[in-house]
């Protein structure tokens, strides 16, 4: 089976408000957020499930590129496997697991699509986080779709309506 894009967005429900007030700079000046990026062995929006040991082990993988300086991610999800540099908003900082959440500090950077991300979290727009990865697909039944190993986490983008439950981010 090839692989696929897989991107996490899914239509707007509404029922969410977040009021962003003041953002607190990172060490460099920029904004900091902090939220759920991803959650565990639950149906998510679009139908998917993934296993902790791949969210485990992806973790692991992606936490050279945090601390190699270099975890992008776009504003709006491209349909490419490929990470513009061109229209990179934000670099992840830190992850950690809160029992089935991954949770993650972003930072904003002063990039063209990182001053509207900025612009649009400081007048009080509810901005969600998105996984883009590779990977293929198995029917699990009731509507779900199960993530399989060859998944690859490619990085995290800024949505506006996130699939995983809860993927919405506030200030630090």
């Amino acid at each position: 089976m090839e692989k696929q894009v897989l991107i996490e967005t899914q239509l707007f429900k509404g029922g969410f408000k977040q009021l962003v007030e003041n953002l607190k700079p990172s060490g460099a000046g920029n904004p900091m957020v902090e939220g759920i990026m991803a959650t565990v062995e639950v149906k998510n929006g679009n139908g998917r499930y993934y296993k902790r040991d791949i969210w485990e082990r992806e973790m692991e993988r992606y936490q050279e590129s945090i601390d190699q300086n270099r975890s992008l991610g776009e504003l709006d999800h491209p349909e490419t496997t490929v990470i513009n540099l061109k229209n990179a908003s934000h670099c992840v900082k830190k992850l950690f697991w809160d029992g089935n959440h991954i949770m993650g500090e972003i930072e904003i950077l002063p990039t063209p699509s990182g001053n509207i991300l900025k612009t649009l979290l400081e007048n009080g727009i509810t901005m969600g986080v998105s996984s883009r990865g590779m990977g293929t697909l198995s029917p699990m039944g009731e509507g779900m779709m199960e993530v399989q190993d060859d998944f690859e986490l490619l990085c995290w983008d800024f949505v506006s309506t996130p699939s995983n439950p809860g993927s919405y981010m506030a200030p630090i």
